[in-house]
Order: C-alpha cells, then sequence, then structure tokens
C-alpha cells in the first residue's frame, strides 16, 4: 500500500497486533484489510459507475438481481441552516448549489472500516469529517466539499467566475493565481474554494473545527475541466465533475452526509438545505420500436424481451412492440438517443447471444483508381531517380502553413492545438521537409534526396466555419552532393538543373507537358533560381532553390526544392495511349547560335520556336550557353540542336532549309534573335 493514502499518524511507529496473532501469517486480516477489491475499466461514457452505488446498479442488473442501498435517519434541530448562510450563484457554469450546516462537531479519526475503505480506494484518511464527504463522492459519485464554518467572514456564499489577479492558496499550500475561466466560491466575495476542484486553505477543516458547512453542488465540465487541465491539478472531484454526475442524488447525497456527520462527528444538523439554481431530476423519456431495435442488432427479439432488458435495468417502459418509451432515470445520463437503448439491449441480452452471420454481397473486380495509380507510378519514378520517401506533419505554424506557396489562402488553425508548433493546418508540403532536412543535418547527414506526397489545405471561405479544400501534392527536396568525390570523380554538388532534370523526367514518363516559368515573387526562394510550374496557363507548382536566408533561419546548407499539385497532374493524364509505328525514315539534325538579350529565357526561346507553326520539328535541345565582354554588355549566346523528321518519307534539304527559316523568322520577331 503506498505511503500516500495512509494516514499520517500511522505513517511511523509500530502496529501492535492482538495477541492471538500467529507469526507468519498475513498480516491484513488483523488490519481488517482483507477485503476483496474488485478494479473496473470504466469507459467514458459510463461515469455512472464511479460510484458504489452505480456499480451495484450494474451488477444487478447483469446478474438480474436487485439492489438494496443503505438508508440514513437525518434528525434535524429546530434552528434553521439559512439563517447562519446565504448561498447564490452568479455564473451560469453552475447548474445547483446546495448546502447544510452542522454544528458542534467533533474532530477524529474516522472509524477503522471508513479508514480502511477510503484507503482500498487509495484515498488517504484526514478526519472524520472530511473522510465521509470522501466516502459519500464513493458511494454516490457526488464530489463534496466541508467548510469551517467559524472560519467565514460573512454568511453569504456566492459561486461566482474569478476575477482577473485573484489569488487563492489550495489545500495543498499552493498559491494559485486565478482567472476569470475558474469558477470559485466566495464568501464575503474573497475565494475560498477552487469550485470543483480544491478547497482553500482559510477554511480548511483542522482539530479546532467545531461547525462545518457541507456542499454539494453540478458545475460544468467543461469549465473544471480548464481549469484542473490549466493548473495540473487533477481531483476525484475534477474528474467526476469533467465527466457528469447524476442530478437525482445531489440533495440525497448531501443528507446521507450530514446524517454521517451525526454518527461519527457526533453532530448537530441544523434544518434545511440552502440552495440556488436547480437541475431536472425526472426520468429522460427516449422511445424506439422493436423493428429498430431488431434490424441494428440483427435479431428476432420480442417485446418480452425487451421489458425484461429494462426491468433489470430498473428503467420504466409504456407501449408495445410498434413502438415503445424508456424512462431512463438521471442515474444512465448517457442515454438520450435511441441507439443507445439499442446498445443497453445488446448489453443486457448478452453480445454472445447475437446471431453470427456472413456478409451477403456478390463479388467485385478490384482495381486502383486514377489517383491511386498515379501515386504508385510517381512513387516508383522518384525512387528510380534516387529519392527517399519521407512523411512529415500536416500541422505546423501559421507562418510556415503559407509559405513557400505562390497563391497563399487563409490560414485555418485549431481551436485547441496542443502547441503552436502544431496549429495550422498547411498550405505546402515543402516547410515539413525542410524540418526534417534541418534535423538530418544537424546529426550529419548532409547528402540528401527526400520526397513526400501528401495532403495541403486550401482555405477560400471562413476559415472558423468552413471546412478548407484538401488537395494532393507531390514535393522533393535535394541538398548536399549527387556524387561525393573518389580518386576518379571530382565532387558533384545538387544544382537547379539536376532538381529540374528530376522533375522533367518524371512528367515525360506521366507524358505531362508543362512550361517553367522564372519568377522572383516567392519571397522564401532564390530570386534568379526559381520557376513557375504551368500547364495551359495555370500555375501547378515550382521549382528552384530555397533563399539563402530561408536557409539560413532553417540552419541547412544549399538546398533545391519542388513541389507540384497531383490533382492537376491526374487532370492533365491521358485517358487512352496512342501508340505509333517506330519510323523508318532518318531524322535531320541542324544547330542554331542565337545571340540574344540576357534578359530572354530559355522558355522564351522554346515558345517562339513553338510559335514557327513547323509541324516537323520533333526535338529542340539547348546544349550551350556563353556570356563574355565579346557579345558586349546585356547580350548572351545560345545554342540550339533541331531535329525535324518526317515519318512518312525522307525530308530534302530544301524543306529543312524552309523550317530553318520559319523558325529563324520567330525567333527575330518574338525574342529579338540574330543568328550568329
Amino acid at each position: 500500500m503506498p505511503d500516500s493514502i495512509i494516514p499520517k499518524e500511522y505513517s511511523d511507529g509500530i502496529q501492535i497486533l492482538p495477541e492471538d496473532a500467529v507469526p507468519g501469517e498475513s498480516v491484513f486480516p488483523y488490519l481488517d484489510l482483507d477485503d476483496d477489491i474488485i478494479e473496473l475499466s470504466i469507459t467514458p461514457n459510463r461515469a455512472d459507475a464511479l460510484s458504489m452505488r452505480g456499480v451495484a446498479y450494474e451488477v444487478a442488473a447483469i446478474y438480474d438481481k436487485s439492489v438494496h442501498f443503505e438508508e440514513k435517519f437525518l434528525a434535524e434541530s429546530d434552528q434553521k441552516a439559512a439563517d447562519l448562510i446565504k448561498v447564490a450563484i452568479a455564473s451560469d457554469n453552475v447548474l445547483t448549489y446546495k448546502a447544510r450546516v452542522v454544528e458542534n462537531v467533533t474532530i477524529k479519526p474516522s472509524p477503522q472500516w471508513l479508514q480502511n475503505l477510503l484507503m482500498n480506494a487509495g484515498i488517504r484518511p484526514i478526519n472524520n469529517v472530511v473522510d465521509v464527504t470522501n466516502y459519500v463522492l464513493l458511494y454516490f459519485g457526488q464530489p463534496m466539499h466541508a467548510f469551517d464554518l467559524d472560519k467565514f467572514e460573512g454568511k453569504d456564499i456566492l459561486v461566482r467566475q474569478a476575477k482577473t489577479g485573484e489569488t487563492l492558496v489550495t489545500l495543498d499550500g499552493e498559491e494559485r493565481d486565478l482567472t476569470e475561466e475558474d469558477l470559485v466560491i466566495t464568501v464575503a466575495d474573497k475565494p475560498v474554494a477552487l469550485a470543483g476542484v480544491m478547497g482553500g486553505a482559510t477554511t480548511e477543516i483542522d482539530v479546532s473545527s467545531k461547525n462545518v458547512v457541507l456542499e454539494a453542488a453540478v458545475f460544468d465540465g467543461k469549465s473544471i475541466r480548464k481549469t484542473s487541465s490549466r493548473l495540473n491539478l487533477r481531483s476525484e472531484s475534477s474528474s467526476r465533475f469533467e465527466k457528469g454526475v447524476n442530478y437525482a442524488d445531489v440533495a440525497k447525497a448531501l443528507d446521507f452526509a450530514a446524517a454521517m456527520l451525526t454518527e461519527l462527528a457526533d453532530g448537530t444538523v441544523l434544518a434545511g438545505q440552502v440552495s440556488a439554481g436547480a437541475v431536472p431530476t425526472d426520468d429522460v423519456r427516449v422511445s424506439t420500436s422493436l423493428d429498430y431495435v431488431n434490424v441494428r442488432l440483427g435479431t428476432d427479439l420480442v417485446f418480452s424481451d425487451i421489458e425484461n432488458v429494462f426491468a433489470r435495468l430498473g428503467f420504466g417502459l409504456s407501449g408495445n412492440d410498434e413502438k415503445f418509451t424508456v424512462s431512463v432515470p438521471r442515474r444512465r445520463w448517457d442515454i438520450s438517443i435511441q441507439a443507445d437503448l439499442v446498445e443497453e439491449i445488446a448489453r443486457i441480452y448478452g453480445y454472445d447471444k447475437l446471431p453470427t452471420t456472413l456478409p451477403e454481397a456478390a463479388g467485385t473486380v478490384g482495381e486502383l483508381t486514377k489517383s491511386q495509380k498515379l501515386r504508385r507510378k510517381i512513387r516508383s519514378l522518384a525512387e528510380g531517380s534516387g529519392l527517399s520517401e519521407i512523411i512529415s506533419y500536416a500541422l505546423t505554424t501559421p507562418e510556415k502553413a503559407v509559405a513557400f506557396t505562390p497563391n497563399p489562402s487563409k490560414v485555418t488553425e485549431l481551436m485547441w492545438s496542443m502547441t503552436v508548433e502544431r496549429s495550422a493546418l498547411r498550405q505546402n508540403v515543402v516547410s515539413g521537409m525542410l524540418d526534417t532536412i534541418a534535423y538530418n543535418v544537424a546529426r550529419k547527414s548532409n547528402n540528401l534526396a527526400l520526397y513526400e506526397i501528401g495532403k495541403v489545405f486550401e482555405q477560400t471561405a471562413d476559415p472558423k466555419k468552413d471546412l478548407p479544400k484538401e488537395i494532393d501534392t507531390f514535393a522533393f527536396a535535394l541538398t548536399g552532393l549527387v556524387a561525393e568525390k573518389d580518386f576518379q570523380t571530382a565532387a558533384t554538388p545538387v544544382d537547379f538543373f539536376y532538381a529540374k532534370g528530376i522533375l522533367e523526367a518524371i512528367l515525360a514518363k506521366l507524358g505531362v507537358t508543362v512550361q517553367f516559368v522564372a519568377t522572383k515573387e516567392m519571397a522564401n526562394m532564390h530570386p534568379g533560381r526559381t520557376a513557375l510550374i504551368e500547364r495551359d496557363g495555370q500555375v501547378i507548382g515550382y521549382l528552384g532553390q530555397v533563399h539563402p536566408q530561408t536557409a539560413k533561419q532553417y540552419d541547412i546548407p544549399e538546398t533545391y526544392i519542388a513541389e507540384v499539385n497531383l490533382n492537376a497532374l491526374e487532370a492533365a493524364l491521358k485517358s487512352d495511349l496512342v501508340f505509333e509505328d517506330i519510323t523508318k525514315f532518318p531524322a535531320v539534325s541542324r544547330d542554331i547560335a542565337l545571340l540574344l538579350s540576357e534578359e530572354v529565357s530559355h522558355q522564351d526561346v522554346l515558345d517562339a520556336i513553338a510559335a514557327s507553326g513547323v509541324k516537323r520539328l520533333t526535338k529542340v535541345k539547348l546544349f550551350d550557353v556563353y556570356a563574355g565582354e565579346k557579345l558586349g554588355a546585356g547580350k548572351k549566346s545560345m545554342a540550339y540542336s533541331l531535329t525535324f523528321q518526317n515519318p512518312n518519307d525522307n525530308l530534302t534539304d530544301e524543306e529543312v532549309a524552309r523550317y530553318m527559316e520559319k523558325i529563324t523568322k520567330a525567333l527575330t520577331e518574338k525574342v529579338g534573335a540574330e543568328v550568329r
């Protein structure tokens, strides 16, 4: 037994056993600690079973028995409790608050049976008054608290929200800074307890206490959970308020505790409960039908079976097999809809009695969807290019969520995030990949080639009301060396063209053509080494080097990234492949060197060549770029190899010459090129 639940006066010293105690035998029978203890695993929806009475109802239903509870006679004096205290509520987080006054109590240790019961339940005995409140907590599931009335500075008890700047020293001796979200019990407008969580030290029951105020209340579970979580102050009381309590037993539990104090503390109970607020105590009525039950359980139950189940549960029942109504006592606040009734019927009738049937369905031929096929193919191509797959968090910071995004949308943030680092849905995959690269680089793994297929989230409506649009995305990141130095090979670092080559190879295998358009608009990307990826005039991704300043923030070396919208790629896939015969006629190549303004990009040249309308042009390849003083300021030379082919005939020199003339004219008109 842990030292934390043994009374302080018994934690040290020698225990005197009876003279007939036999050495070598178990000591527990001599200490009256040999009770049978049943450990229950309670599911979150069955908080009613967090009490002895609740478990008794459940066991009685399972074994078809009747419950029998001890009844206590409460003798009251002629003096009214309302003459000494008044109760008021000033918060919507309090449903009801009840109090009783017990005078002339004698503070002493509880009887051994009560101490043993509490210790077996994991609660340390304190004194007879406090132990009674803890016993009622276990017996009824109703949290209670006892105040020393003589320590009150007034007679007005007010339950309200705390004020900013208020503090309270709780029973554990800790001073707590309160916020407006905390619920407090006040006397003369001074906090004396943290409602539903822990009492205050100023009104604590001690050996000198004579007059006691007993409290029983119903507080809002969400409010109690916020306070206990913020203060990291979990208690048996807060746990029960969070899960719910039996409205019908609040007054009964308070009277039961007062009656126990007359027995165990020789107290005198003043007449009447002093209360504020009210909670419904009548049964909850839920209607359903026999057909509804049988369809969902796959059974052939008759109405007499239903009557038997709810009789065992202690629920009222009226109606017939067409439609019946169940009167659910308030002690079972987990039952409110038809499905709850079906669950109770299944439990008590017996899951083992439910018929086992195989599902009836016609067999179908399995097939991957178009999206699944695309994902598999991209994985194969990416891994064939030397990339390794990772999976990063879909949650990130609001700042990282919109980084590396050509057209950022509204940020969708979580209402109750566990940490700021995971508080917003990402709009890009790259931010998480860079975190992974930083993690690996910090551990001396410098040559990395990673890819990820995941979802990003675009929000064009109200993030607090509407769900974002999910977009499938493919991204990869490269850093370090493509090839390490050895005795015959120089080290080859990753560069823009290596990253572009990987992406072009993947797109070529998919049969998707795109255009690369240089951009300087993305703040987190290098302004001279970044391109938007366009298809049919629509931006579907980007490729380039992470801006050196951004790389420095992540503490990573030069890194190249790409991100592409998979939904757009899927839409661009050709549904039917058309195979062409390999032509038996040879291709003809011509080289052309162009003098251009340094502002003209490779894509501009390709667009100009395409505008010439030469149908027999099958391939354009850039094989040389030169810029120097010989060409003049602001000029550069770009040399291309052009391939022509007629699948049905040989090309003549005259035809090729006409094609070259058309291309040259288009280059001159479109980009101001001079043929060298």
